[in-house]
């Protein structure tokens, strides 16, 4: 008989009269692994505050440990030793791995700490899962992989029996999140439960007992492992699978530009061992994957003048040593967060970008005109009137690629574009990166995750400190498992 870590029966919560999650039911048994795919994003921010936080229910009861934690009565108990691993580290800075993993749990006591002592008791843990993390590392110094290790590592030792992942596979590589899955398969079979939250579901197949179907703050549908493979998700992903194949068919229908726009000869920066070379066509789409950590930030301090360009050369419009920056645009990681200003209206969110250009632009009742004119294809008027705080998120992704599209750089950097967002945004945003690409502007994403980027490029370049290598677009399908790899 299988053992329940955690249950949730007929659970409904409500926050400030909205209904988050309704008539939610959820098993999850010791030592399974269970995927978990949200449709859309509605409640699942309350469902993670619910799992570690026992807030007062509208409705059901909530157990973990096979005791009850939770009802509509009231809650029982106030913290769940539940461990959720998110894109933003829980790890302390300052601190050392050691540290982390064994001083910051509860019920440790000591006022003096022996280091050698820290050492000896983490020894066993890395023995263990087999990789090698040195105790006495200060977190900030680790990659990104070892980060989750050293929070998963910190988990085990807490005794939180649930281990919550969300979308770790965005920060990872492929190889790295091969042996991740490894460390899990193998606490899973110490009788820790993980919860794996994904959008990818050929991704949760390779590792996953279970996968349940998040929508609407309900559980739609619960797939077993026998029904993995007989295409029971298809209806979710018809939608994407058609968008993929119409973009696919068009590109192959248009003559691929020659217009070079930006040309990198033999490029050194940051901690390269070998140069970068790259050629950027006009209304192409190319995505950079990042093999490691320091490649991926490299990139981005370059483009956010954090760092400089130590040898190379750069052609823009075929001119050598013209300025690199002036036509380009970065997009940031989560950019409804990240590039919006909540003090500014609408309208000068949209222009902030084009003030450089055309000075005076949010104060000419002439060129406010003809933007409007200009853009109501994509801006309904109505939304000019709204504070940014009154945007729903697909309305905020749309105000940032817009105002990229009023500005018409050459290129445009996009930093995992898709990270963060549920399938319904992810297949918007899709959407606002074609509409840049059919207006000549060149996309560039920048990610560690393929299976969405590979969906709308055109060519591959696989980057690390040790080189670059080029991947023509017939044999993306070898690399990546995404749901259009069959068309």
């Amino acid at each position: 008989m299988k053992n329940e870590i955690l249950r949730m029966e007929r659970v409904t919560f409500v926050e400030k009269g909205v209904t988050k999650l309704e008539d939610f039911n959820l098993q999850v048994y010791e030592g399974e692994i269970l995927g978990f795919i949200p449709v859309n994003s509605h409640g699942l921010e309350e469902l993670f505050t619910l799992f570690q936080t026992n807030m007062p229910l509208y409705d059901g009861y909530v157990y973990y440990g096979g005791e009850m934690v939770n009802s509509w009565r009231g809650p029982i108990r106030g913290q769940n030793r539940i461990c959720v691993i998110r894109a933003r580290s829980c790890l302390v800075e300052g601190m050392t791995v050691a540290e982390n993993i064994f001083v910051l749990r509860q019920g440790f006591r000591q006022e003096i700490i022996p280091s050698d002592m820290l050492r000896r008791q983490l020894a066993p843990f890395i023995k263990d899962i087999g990789i090698e993390i040195e105790a006495d590392t200060y977190v900030e110094k680790l990659s990104t992989f070892e980060r989750v290790v050293v929070e998963i590592l910190r988990a085990v030792v807490m005794g939180q029996h649930l281990i919550i992942l969300e979308e770790i596979s965005t920060l990872i590589s492929e190889t790295k999140l091969k042996k991740l899955y490894e460390i899990i398969r193998y606490y899973a079979s110490q009788g820790f439960s993980f919860i794996y939250i994904n959008l990818h579901f050929e991704e949760l197949q390779q590792i996953c007992d279970r996968v349940v179907l998040f929508t609407n703050g309900r559980i739609q549908k619960v797939i077993s492992k026998s029904e993995m493979y007989n295409g029971i998700l298809d209806k979710y992903t018809e939608q994407y699978r058609y968008m993929v194949m119409h973009h696919w068919e068009e590109k192959e229908r248009e003559e691929k530009s020659t217009e070079e726009i930006i040309r990198l000869e033999n490029i050194v920066y940051g901690a390269m061992e070998k140069p970068l070379s790259l050629t950027i066509y006009k209304g192409e789409c190319i995505v950079l994957q990042c093999l490691d950590s320091m490649s991926y930030n490299n990139i981005k301090s370059v483009l956010m003048k954090d760092i400089s360009i130590v040898e190379g050369t750069v052609w823009v419009d075929q001119k050598r040593g013209k300025a690199l920056y002036k036509d380009i645009v970065v997009v940031q990681e989560e950019p409804t967060t990240n590039m919006l200003f909540p003090e500014l209206s609408y309208f000068d969110n949209l222009c902030i970008g084009l003030a450089n250009r055309v000075p005076g632009v949010c104060y000419s009742r002439k060129i406010k005109a003809s933007i409007k004119q200009e853009y109501r294809e994509y801006i309904k008027e109505e939304l000019y009137l709204k504070q940014i705080d009154e945007l729903s998120e697909k309305q905020k992704y749309q105000l940032v690629y817009m105002r990229i599209l009023l500005q018409k750089p050459k290129v445009v950097f996009c930093f995992q574009p898709f990270k963060g967002a549920d399938l319904e945004h992810r297949m918007y945003i899709w959407e606002q990166l074609e509409i840049l690409l059919r207006h000549g502007i060149a996309v560039i994403i920048v990610s560690v995750n393929l299976a969405d980027s590979l969906s709308i490029a055109q060519r591959l370049f696989r980057i690390s400190v040790k080189g670059v290598e080029e991947i023509a677009k017939d044999k993306f399908h070898n690399i990546a498992c995404a749901p259009w790899k069959d068309i």
